[in-house]
């Protein structure tokens, strides 16, 4: 590793051993041939200001109904005045952790771009977790100060609690965003001056600590470089995006989650683009704002974009040219339904936090019906056995991946679950044909064997999807003691239809006629909602649990 810029070397120190990494291929990629040393807000934003995009707009949002902008130059300069906060009023060192907590807003994005250039070490959290959630991210990760709006405090209040059950011995201070007491990061940063001199990073000093969701147990902290996070901006977003200065992107995604960081910030930052920043989008809404801002990119879930579908006649969309879905397998009849709606191919996408973005991809033009994508540039995957033997194409594996990135959890055992042979293994059943095309199938734990059948839950998803009467659906196993495991769907009907008998003998019929009859929810439940996380993904171990009970 190159020599640390750091004071506080908490994080290199907690790193797992060298020996638990995955092979990283930094070697001959002129993609990712970056400087020894480097520090990826400058990157970001310097860069651009450098090349004589200072004008361009960085970031636009609406306040009280108006459209507020601000240009890369104003963006640089905000973010100085936070990075003098953070170390004057604040008293952090490099390499000491900050916890961002916020929606996706301008202070929110500022203070991740500032914490950066002091070298801190960003935690960004989700804005619905709870003192219980935030209590176990600030211990495990030993974080001393945060910064957080004000709208969203309560809970964080309550770590700095001595009193209160969940109290971090760590958390020592809070700064609050958007509020207007003397004592916000808004006013103190208003005396600061407009330039501060970055930290002296190196490529592999620790950034960003982005913690899994935790639904399969305890979340676990992903460690991510400062060149990790112009990676994903010059692989991903470089051959499959294809980002011009000209775009203007939107989505959902929070900050705190790769998929928004990415999408959202980063992405078009790297390429002087511009980002619409929402705190709260619905389908309408988002729809609304391309057409109001001239969007040219969105980034949502699948789930989103099948709502929106249904509203594409209310808008123009004429400024619209791609549409990136990530988060969650993107079923077929989706991909189907907005290409119909809109004439645009989606740009479908696996990644994960533990790689930090999208790995596996395709640009609309190289789009083959059924599969997520080919292997992004400079990454490198194949399905193999439980040996990590490689399979045939055709037959169903377990995707393994390495690249530029790659995971390191924060001190935790399960790094050597992920990571076996120098390969990352996140967890997906994939087939690949002999295109290179890679087959989404399942999470590994989601596979239902009923009869002797590997049965993908997603791919019965999909086909319950493609009947009119069904909105939203989530297909799990049950236990029996007959074929050990059956299939039962979750569902939401659309407007105009009505649960019934009827309706469940119609739906398990379709599915027989549409794929193999061996592959149909032998039980259907009829629901109002299906549990999601903050990102919109679906939680099928609650599914699991709602079946059992």
């Amino acid at each position: 590793m190159e020599a640390t810029g750091y004071i506080d070397h908490f994080a290199r120190q907690h790193l797992p051993s060298q020996d638990q990494w995955p092979v990283l291929l930094l070697e001959n990629n002129k993609d990712v041939a970056y400087a020894p040393r480097l520090n990826a807000a400058t990157e970001l934003l310097q860069r651009q200001i450098d090349q004589g995009m200072g004008d361009h707009i960085a970031l636009q949002w609406l306040e009280n109904n108006q459209e507020k902008q601000i240009t890369y130059t104003q963006l640089e300069q905000l973010s100085n005045q936070i990075a003098h906060v953070f170390v004057d009023d604040m008293g952090l060192v490099s390499g000491n952790r900050i916890l961002l907590r916020g929606p996706n807003n301008l202070m929110m994005a500022a203070s991740w771009l500032a914490a950066l250039k002091v070298g801190l070490v960003t935690v960004p959290t989700m804005p619905l977790l709870r003192s219980v959630e935030l209590k176990t991210i600030l211990d495990k990760a030993e974080i001393q100060a945060a910064v957080c709006d004000e709208r969203l405090s309560t809970e964080l209040q309550h770590c700095l609690d001595p009193e209160h059950e969940h109290h971090s011995a760590f958390l020592q201070k809070i700064l609050c965003f958007n509020s207007s007491d003397a004592n916000s990061l808004d006013e103190k940063r208003r005396a600061k001056p407009t330039h501060f001199t970055p930290c002296d990073s190196a490529a592999d000093d620790v950034c960003l600590i982005a913690f899994t969701s935790g639904t399969t147990g305890k979340p676990k902290g992903c460690v991510h470089f400062h060149r990790d996070i112009l990676i994903m901006c010059d692989t991903f977003a470089k051959h499959i995006l294809q980002l011009t200065p000209q775009d203007k992107v939107c989505g959902t995604p929070p900050l705190a989650f790769t998929f928004g960081l990415g999408g959202l910030l980063c992405f078009p930052l790297r390429v002087g683009a511009s980002s619409v920043l929402a705190e709260s989008l619905t389908p309408k809404l988002l729809l609304e704002y391309v057409d109001r801002f001239g969007i040219s990119m969105t980034f949502t879930a699948p789930t989103f974009y099948r709502q929106m579908a249904a509203l594409v006649p209310q808008f123009s969309l004429a400024s619209l040219k791609k549409t990136v879905s990530a988060g969650e397998a993107l079923p077929q009849a989706t991909r189907e339904l907005w290409k119909q709606a809109t004439g645009i191919e989606m740009i479908d996408g696996i990644g994960g936090t533990e790689m930090i973005h999208v790995y596996v991809s395709s640009p609309p033009e190289h789009v083959k019906a059924g599969a997520i994508g080919k292997v992004v540039p400079g990454f490198q995957a194949q399905v193999v056995d439980d040996e990590l033997n490689p399979v045939p194409n055709g037959t169903v594996g377990r995707l393994a991946i390495r690249g530029p990135t790659g995971c390191r959890y924060l001190n935790d055992a399960r790094q050597q679950e992920f990571v076996q042979q120098g390969w990352n293994l996140p967890g997906d059943t994939f087939v690949m044909d002999d295109e290179g095309y890679f087959f989404y199938q399942a999470r590994n734990d989601d596979m239902i064997i009923s009869s002797g059948y590997n049965i993908a839950g997603p791919e019965v998803e999909d086909c319950l999807l493609k009947h009119p009467a069904v909105a939203e659906c989530g297909v799990v196993g049950v236990p029996d003691e007959l074929r050990g495991q059956i299939l039962k769907a979750f569902i939401i009907v659309r407007d105009g239809y009505m649960p019934s008998d009827t309706l469940i003998k119609e739906l398990q019929d379709f599915v027989k006629q549409t794929a193999a009859p061996y592959k149909y929810p032998r039980a259907i439940e009829f629901v109002d909602k299906l549990p999601r996380t903050e990102t919109g993904k679906l939680q099928r171990f609650v599914l699991r649990k709602m079946a059992s009970a």
